[in-house]
Order: C-alpha cells, then sequence, then structure tokens
C-alpha cells in the first residue's frame, strides 16, 4: 500500500511541477485520503517537489493517522495549514499550488496569514482544478476491487428489499429508503453514498426526488437510486420496479430504456470517447419519441466520490481508458405520470467494460 500511495504522490508532484508550483496544499479530504491513506475528517497535506509529504490533523486522530498513514510525516495541531508548511522543506516564498475547489475565501485569508508569519507573504499562489482528481480516475486493481465490493453491497441490499417485501403498497418513500439503508448496512456498507432516492408514481418524473411521505400504490412505477461504500469507495445502482397497473405508456418507456441501458453498457470500451457513449443509449431514447423526456447524462466516474472523472455527456471531451469506473444510466421521465432509470456500476478493464452491479434490471412487478 506504502509504495502505491508514493506513486499516486509522485504522480501529483510532476502535475503540480507542471502547473508552475513547487509543492501542492491539499485540503480536500478524499484527497488526502486518496494520498496518504489518512481518512479523519480534518487536516491537511503538502506535497513536495519529489513527492515527500506532510500530514498535519489534531489529536482526536493522533492515533489514527499512524495507522493509516505511516509513510509519511506527521504534525498534531488544530493549525492544520501552518502545521505543514511549517515542514516545509523548500524556500517558504517558491510558489505554492492550492486547490481552488476546495479552499473557501476565509482559508485563503488564513493561508496569507501563515505564509506571512512565516515570513513569505509574497509567496505566489498557483490555484489549480483537479490536479489530484486526474490522477484519482484511473483506479487499480484494489480500487476496483473495492468498488465491486460496494457494488455487492448493493446488490445483497436489493435482494433482500424485494425478498421481503420493502416495497409494497401503503408503505411510504420514506420508510422504503429507511430500510434499504438499514439493509445496506447489514450486508456491509460503511454508509451511504448519497442520499437514497425512493421515487413513487409521479415523483419519478424528478431524476432527484427526495423521498417523502407519499405512499406506494398500485399502478405505481417506483425508481429506486442508491450507493454504498466500503473503505472510502463508491457504488451507485438504479433499479426501477412496477405494480401491477402501470400505464402502457410507462411500460412501454420501461422497455426503451431497458434497450438504451444495455446498450450502453455493451459499448462501453477503451478508447470510446464518452459523448459517443451517450449518443449509443441517447439515440435509442430518441429515435423511440422520448428524447426529450432524457435530459440528464448518461453517466459519470465513480471512486472517492460518487461523481466524479470522466462525466459521460455528450458535452464530454474524454475517452475511456482502463481504469475508468462509470456508471451507465439512462432514463425516461413524464411530467404527471412517473420516470424510469436503470443504472449500473462499470468498470473498464482489459480494454472492455465490466459490469459490478448485477442484480437483474429486467422490469419486476410486484
Amino acid at each position: 500500500m506504502s509504495d502505491r500511495l508514493a506513486d499516486r504522490r509522485r504522480a501529483v508532484a510532476s502535475a503540480t511541477a507542471e502547473a508552475g508550483a513547487a509543492a501542492l496544499l491539499v485540503t480536500d479530504p478524499r484527497n488526502i485520503a486518496y494520498l496518504t491513506g489518512f481518512r479523519g475528517s480534518g487536516g491537511a497535506v503538502l506535497v513536495e517537489d519529489d513527492g515527500e509529504a506532510v500530514l498535519c490533523t489534531d489529536s482526536r486522530y493522533e492515533l489514527q493517522v499512524v495507522e493509516q498513514a505511516p509513510d509519511v510525516g506527521h504534525v498534531i495541531s488544530r493549525e492544520y495549514v501552518a502545521g505543514v508548511l511549517g515542514r516545509r522543506r523548500g524556500p517558504a516564498d517558491a510558489p505554492l499550488a492550492v486547490e481552488a475547489d476546495a479552499m473557501t475565501l476565509s482559508a485563503a485569508s488564513a493561508l496569507r496569514r501563515v505564509l506571512a508569519d512565516l515570513g513569505a507573504a509574497d509567496a505566489p499562489l498557483v490555484e489549480t482544478s483537479g490536479v489530484v482528481e486526474r490522477v484519482r480516475r484511473t483506479k487499480d486493481s484494489v480500487e476496483i476491487g473495492l468498488i465491486e465490493r460496494a457494488c455487492r453491497v448493493v446488490d445483497d441490499a436489493w435482494t433482500h428489499v424485494l425478498a421481503h417485501g420493502v416495497l409494497a403498497p401503503g408503505r411510504s418513500e420514506r420508510e422504503v429508503a429507511a430500510d434499504l439503508e438499514h439493509a445496506m448496512r447489514r450486508a456491509g456498507s460503511d454508509g451511504v453514498a448519497f442520499e437514497t432516492i425512493v421515487a413513487s408514481g409521479p415523483n419519478g418524473a424528478f431524476p432527484h426526488h427526495v423521498p417523502g411521505d407519499r405512499r406506494l400504490a398500485p399502478g405505481d412505477l417506483v425508481v429506486v437510486d442508491f450507493g454504498a461504500t466500503v473503505s472510502g469507495y463508491a457504488s451507485d445502482c438504479t433499479r426501477t420496479v412496477a405494480f401491477a397497473g402501470a400505464a402502457d405508456r410507462l411500460l412501454d418507456a420501461y422497455e426503451v430504456v431497458s434497450r438504451a441501458h444495455r446498450a450502453g453498457v455493451s459499448a462501453v470500451r477503451e478508447g470510446l470517447a464518452c459523448g459517443e457513449l451517450d449518443g449509443v443509449s441517447r439515440g435509442i431514447i430518441s429515435d423511440a419519441g422520448f428524447g426529450e423526456h432524457f435530459g440528464h447524462s448518461l453517466g459519470h466516474g465513480v471512486g472517492l466520490d460518487v461523481h466524479e472523472a470522466p462525466a459521460v455527456s455528450t458535452r464530454s471531451a474524454s475517452t475511456l481508458s482502463d481504469g475508468d469506473v462509470i456508471t451507465i444510466e439512462p432514463g425516461i421521465y413524464l411530467p404527471g405520470l412517473g420516470g424510469i432509470r436503470i443504472e449500473d456500476t462499470v468498470a473498464v478493464t482489459g480494454g472492455s467494460g465490466r459490469s459490478l452491479t448485477t442484480t437483474s434490471t429486467a422490469l419486476t412487478v410486484l
């Protein structure tokens, strides 16, 4: 593990040098975990130009940091930024890169005060975006294994939900979401990867509906979007089920989404443009007359974040490569009637795609 982390830091150091800085101040918690193994809620890391790093966290994590991040320097202090910059080996006034997307204005002001205290008030700050995230995009076999474990959790939880009547007329969306999250915990999840979506009946027309008090009813389609985390890595899965008596238009739309989903998963391969992949599924939905009812992108990357690079959309300039883990999630949303979405988490390995979520996507009528 230490060698893998060191390789990551060296890659980040190289990217930082290309951005014109001598070191990178890392404050995003997921990036800290990726570079050091430390998964506490507070801290900062300084990555120097040779990939060496120092991590500062507070006394709550004094034992944890030694266990999780043994191959980097440690500082125990509540002043995270001051702690790591005080251990900087290079000149204090050399260009310092910061994660602009993770730094608030107040944090930037505090950083300037720290630099002034170190006699480096005029040190150039280089605003960077996505330096660590671009390295994170390509998952190694261990990372894919963790994502696959998180996918196995959602598979097990979904199987439990279908077998034990969790989805039944009269139950509220909120109750279903709570039971599904409990099932994921029992199956080995460290927590939810995002807020669980249970959207029944007309609520299914809202892609990111928040589960409420509406009770499931005969004739509903129910969209269930859920994910688990294992050792920090996420999974993402959506299944749509029907209750007897669903409208023909909804059942027709389900068949279209199912074809679009299968075609999208089958098309995944190394070297394919993400925009072209989006078009594979979108074309099927458009040709069936539902194009205006599929507004979101086909998918996104999955890893430490449930939404990360690459974007699988018409606007994406990315091309799939080995080590990418993405979602394929076409949908149709019919205002006032309901919605359908089918989603799997798919890894690009050995040049082709492999679905890590494996429960059936055939329409289940309850």
